[in-house]
């Protein structure tokens, strides 16, 4: 391998974060939520790992779910966009495929299609968060018609919460009773816990629960959490020193010259950039393992590159490891520098940068 860019993607630690949210929700299903290339830890090889302990796996569209049968995974795999058009109930009815759906135009929808078999359908209703659901108004007769239908096997009964990961945050109570009332005397199991859920909100885990960015060893809370506190980090996100050079009092390093050194400062210079994923909002300040030392970025994020102020570390040389985030860095503490979120820096992970799995 020529560039050092590497993504290291621990298997284990995914399973072990993924049974924790069994554990935490003790009596339900859990689904793997692998959509977006399993937060851009790879969702063939994470799905692979989870098949014999997960309940479903989740995804975004039908492209993504195609992969995982293409590739092996025979497990049940939940839509959770639903379908986009109807053409696509006859491929879902062929793979097995669970589909959320969101709107009542969407029952005729179902009720005309030509399937080889019955679905499963998880009717989504909006408890709140007004991106997609049916309203309480909606959802009694939606599901007597679907529970009528010859074209649908089971009906689990869905909703998505807003402000989980915000933990004194009221609207999560609100969430629950709104939906309780909605679905009262319907008889279906229920899906609500995403992952700040299934860390902190007991009540939310009903029959099925939704493991998403806590299985990649990320906490949802902006504090410290018991239970997000025993996630294991899944990523190393590493490259190496490239060039190193001492740049002088008063002098700049990096694009727009944004970075001006107060005192004559030794600069290293990382192969990683933003076409890698290492977000462009990245910047002089934001923490970075070089050679096991703590250090800063120094100045803009370039396509390709970065600068490291390495000054006062021991042992800089070229070659030397850098950790952008992983097990010595917590990949929230690099989201918070970049005043953005650990989804956004995990999906940006780019192709071209090699993920390398551990067993």
């Amino acid at each position: 391998m020529a560039r050092a860019a590497q993504a290291v993607i621990d298997l284990s630690a995914i399973e072990e974060n993924f049974k924790l949210a069994q554990s935490l929700a003790k009596g339900a299903k859990a689904i793997a939520i692998v959509k977006a290339d399993a937060y851009g830890h790879g969702a063939i090889a994470v799905a692979q790992r989870l098949q014999p302990i997960a309940s479903a796996f989740g995804v975004a569209c039908i492209e993504e779910a195609l992969e995982l049968r293409q590739n092996g995974i025979s497990a049940p795999i939940l839509l959770l966009e639903g379908f986009f058009s109807a053409d696509e109930l006859p491929i879902i009815a062929d793979n097995g495929f669970w589909t959320a759906m969101h709107s009542v135009y969407q029952v005729q929808q179902i009720r005309d299609a030509k399937l080889s078999k019955p679905i499963n359908v998880w009717p989504k209703l909006d408890s709140g968060m007004h991106r997609l659901g049916l309203n309480g108004a909606e959802i009694q007769d939606v599901y007597q018609q679907l529970a009528a239908m010859d074209n649908v096997a089971e009906i689990v009964l869905m909703s998505h919460m807003a402000c989980a990961d915000e933990i004194d945050n009221g609207m999560s109570k609100r969430q629950i009773e709104y939906f309780d009332q909605a679905v009262k005397g319907l008889d279906a199991e229920h899906s609500l816990a995403n992952s700040p859920s299934i860390l902190s909100i007991e009540n939310s885990h009903r029959q099925w629960v939704r493991c998403g960015l806590m299985m990649y060893g990320a906490s949802p809370f902006a504090q410290t959490q018991i239970n997000a506190d025993q996630l294991k980090p899944a990523m190393s996100f590493n490259t190496e020193v490239i060039a190193i050079r001492e740049v002088a009092v008063n002098e700049s390093v990096g694009y727009a010259a944004s970075f001006v050194c107060d005192q004559p400062r030794t600069i290293a210079t990382i192969a990683i950039g933003y076409a890698d994923g290492y977000d462009r909002h990245i910047g002089s300040g934001s923490p970075v393992i070089v050679a096991g030392q703590l250090a800063k970025i120094a100045g803009r994020i370039s396509m390709d590159m970065a600068s490291v102020d390495v000054s006062g570390l021991i042992d800089i040389k070229i070659g030397s490891k850098v950790e952008l985030w992983g097990a010595n860095l917590a990949v929230t503490e690099v989201a918070d520098a970049a005043t953005t979120i650990p989804y956004t820096l995990f999906t940006g992970v780019s192709k071209r940068v090699p993920r390398v799995y551990k067993n």
